[in-house]
């Protein structure tokens, strides 16, 4: 029990080298690759950040994890995530790792079946529609569960149409 409260301080001079070192990887690598690495654009986005979020941890706290060991695990996160952003540029493999966004209102008129398909309560759609500032349903063009999983939330109080543009890729059903 004593162990769990108390430390020494070769464990702490550990870890505050660990941080710092880790610290200045993920500068270094953000700045290489990207900040795109920490986006949430696509599933794959979602699951470097979990994975980075991991090894920084395993490689702060854990002396199993040598230091050059999680920078390199960092690293091979990194590139895997680059390489995958280059590849989501051909249909093929984007249909792969993405979801594909999918519309659960279509003007004022909610899509129950793509609701129920995207696990999405009625309270979850009217607490985004709140967020929207959304005060009569009327103004709701359109509502779509994005490939990350957030709710957007297109509206207008006059009468015009969404472009096409901005639905293109929107599964309805």
């Amino acid at each position: 029990m004593k162990e769990w409260i108390y430390t020494n301080s070769m464990n702490l001079k550990f870890i505050l080298i660990s941080t710092i070192a880790v610290y200045i990887g993920i500068i270094v690598l953000t700045r290489m690759f990207g900040k795109r690495s920490f986006s949430k654009m696509s599933s794959f986005d979602f699951a470097c950040t979990i994975a980075i979020g991991s090894v920084i941890a395993s490689t702060l706290l854990s002396k199993s994890v040598p230091l050059f060991d999680g920078l390199f695990g960092l690293t091979c996160i990194f590139l895997l995530q680059a390489i995958t952003a280059f590849l989501r540029r051909f249909d093929f493999f984007c249909k792969t790792v993405d979801n594909s966004p999918l519309l659960l209102m279509d003007k004022d008129k909610i899509l129950w079946d793509n609701l129920k398909k995207a696990k999405v309560t009625e309270s979850d759609l009217q607490g985004k529609l709140r967020e929207a500032n959304v005060i009569r349903i009327s103004e709701i063009k359109a509502v779509v569960f994005e490939s990350t999983g957030d709710i957007s939330v297109l509206h207008s109080s006059g009468d015009e149409e969404i472009e096409d543009w901005l639905l293109e890729g929107v599964s309805r059903n």
